[in-house]
């Protein structure tokens, strides 16, 4: 009885009760709407890995001469960084070892000339050029790739005399002379052992986010006064390791190219399963692969078996030198990018390298490249949902406006995370806490790390008027600002070491309006 009382009353109430009930619940819907995360879903970011190169043999793109004062040598490097932050790039790949030198602290090998001017000698004021790399890097939301030679030991373009310290002096029965360089002999096993113990002492003590090789592992042919190629001078070590297994000399150098590989990718694994390992072959395995391709045959040149290492599943990314033009058949960069894509069977990451150093500079035949030809490149690795390639070099980003200014217009408009690496691991980290409050012309948000591994980096996306905006932010953020916005949802993600993204944590403002 009283159920039914009770049920009449609010019957007779309701118009009475109408017009205040309406204004309530339509305040309450709107507040719902603007807060409940089960009905915001922000968009998957852009994925694209964007990286440039840093060479520093011969001081060709850092530091610009030898001799350099730190500050000066500092100045040069944040100058790099900072370009590739306005470009909305996220990664460099920093040469840290050009001919069994360092630009690092090492206890293995001697300071790189590059740095003072004169091998053996550390900088002065003291500072290591890799780590601030790494932190000023990391500050800006770049990954950070040490780039090593394996077996070249000493460069032509050398000035100074060689430190005793140089594996050329400590290990003389390594090294081979061979036209205007020294390289270690990768038939000698102990070489491959000391460039791998050289490899890993900088993944034990640095906080790397990949390990890099180019193109160098057996030397590419040098000739004599009469145009004849002069052989690799190995026959000691052939002898003594290779010949009494029968296979050919030649198959014997891919060999041990080959099991320097798999060492190399297996150990960096075992030690720091997120450090990603790239290499950066020529751009040419074989001529005729495909059919049509013409040019340099590394693999019976210079030993090799690049097909194999991808194939095999010994890297975590491949980066092809592919410098040539989208147009000429004998080389075209799309036929060689699918070829390579092609052979990809361990679905690892393939990012081409390209020629931006070109970019406005003649060809042999009189033709100027134009920044068209990059721009159009980077669109056709679009096609794959993991694209990405690497710029050589970061020098042509600091000095040619006109490629840059290309580049952010048409295709660097949005910033872009670095595609995830699933064989490395495949676990979500966990999502954040966030919070909010209103300045007087801004939003503050901030955060706290969710429980679990700590975050690579942040995804910050915010709403406003039905537009996402997108921000990358370092793992050592945890607020930020939002000048001049009045966003109806904010959404943070933690991003792991290897690119996988947490579910999202979505904070809605209740508007000024409605407090």
């Amino acid at each position: 009885m009283k159920g039914k009382l009770l049920f009449l009353a609010l019957v007779w109430l309701a118009p009475l009760l109408g017009f205040a009930a309406e204004k309530s619940f339509s305040t309450n819907v709107n507040l719902l709407s603007a807060s409940s995360p089960s009905i915001i879903t922000p968009p998957a970011p852009v994925r694209e890995f964007r990286a440039a190169w840093i060479a520093t043999v011969g001081n060709s793109s850092w530091p610009s001469k030898s001799g350099l004062t730190t500050a000066q040598q500092k100045a040069e490097l944040l100058a790099i960084l900072d370009r590739a932050v306005v470009l909305k790039m996220n990664a460099v790949i920093f040469q840290v070892r050009p001919a069994c030198d360092a630009l690092y602290q090492s206890s293995i090998e001697p300071w790189s000339e590059y740095l003072t001017g004169v091998q053996g000698r550390a900088p002065s004021p003291y500072y290591d050029p890799l780590a601030f790399a790494i932190t000023e890097a990391h500050k800006r939301g770049l990954e950070l790739h040490a780039w090593f030679n394996p077996f070249r030991a000493h460069h032509f373009q050398a000035t100074s005399p060689i430190a005793n310290s140089h594996v050329s002096k400590a290990h003389p029965e390594w090294v081979r002379a061979y036209g205007k360089y020294l390289w270690l002999d990768p038939g000698e096993p102990a070489v491959r052992d000391y460039s791998l113990r050289v490899v890993m002492d900088v993944v034990k003590r640095y906080d790397v986010d990949g390990i890099h090789f180019d193109d160098y592992f057996y030397p590419y042919k040098e000739t004599n006064a009469a145009g004849k190629d002069i052989d690799f001078p190995d026959y000691p070590s052939w002898k003594k390791f290779g010949a009494s297994g029968n296979p050919s000399r030649d198959d014997w150098r891919r060999h041990n190219v080959d099991v320097f590989m798999e060492q190399v990718y297996f150990s960096i694994k075992a030690e720091k399963r997120w450090v990603k390992f790239g290499i950066s072959p020529f751009g040419i395995w074989r001529p005729q692969n495909p059919p049509g391709i013409k040019g340099f045959d590394s693999y019976a040149e210079i030993f090799a078996d690049s097909r194999r290492w991808l194939r095999e599943g010994w890297c975590d990314y491949f980066t092809p030198q592919l410098y040539w033009g989208i147009a000429p058949p004998q080389t075209s960069f799309t036929t060689l990018f699918d070829w390579w894509s092609g052979e990809n069977v361990k679905h690892r990451h393939v990012w081409p390298g390209m020629d931006s150093l070109k970019v406005g500079a003649k060809s042999k035949n009189g033709e100027v490249r134009p920044t068209s030809e990059i721009v159009n490149q980077i669109k056709v690795t679009r096609r794959f949902p993991d694209a990405g390639h690497v710029h050589w070099s970061v020098s042509a980003l600091m000095k040619n406006s006109t490629l840059d200014n290309a580049l952010a217009q048409e295709v660097y408009q949005q910033p872009a995370l670095i595609p995830a690496s699933p064989w490395l691991n495949s676990t979500s980290p966990p999502p954040p806490k966030l919070s909010g409050n209103f300045g007087k012309n801004s939003m503050h948000v901030h955060w706290q790390n969710g429980q679990g591994e700590p975050a690579r980096w942040w995804l910050l996306q915010s709403r406003e008027h039905g537009n996402w905006k997108t921000e990358i932010l370092p793992a050592s953020r945890t607020d930020a600002y939002l000048e001049n916005a009045h966003p109806d949802a904010v959404s943070l993600r933690a991003v792991s070491r290897t690119g996988n993204l947490s579910s999202p944590e979505i904070w809605s403002p209740t508007p000024k309006s409605e407090k």
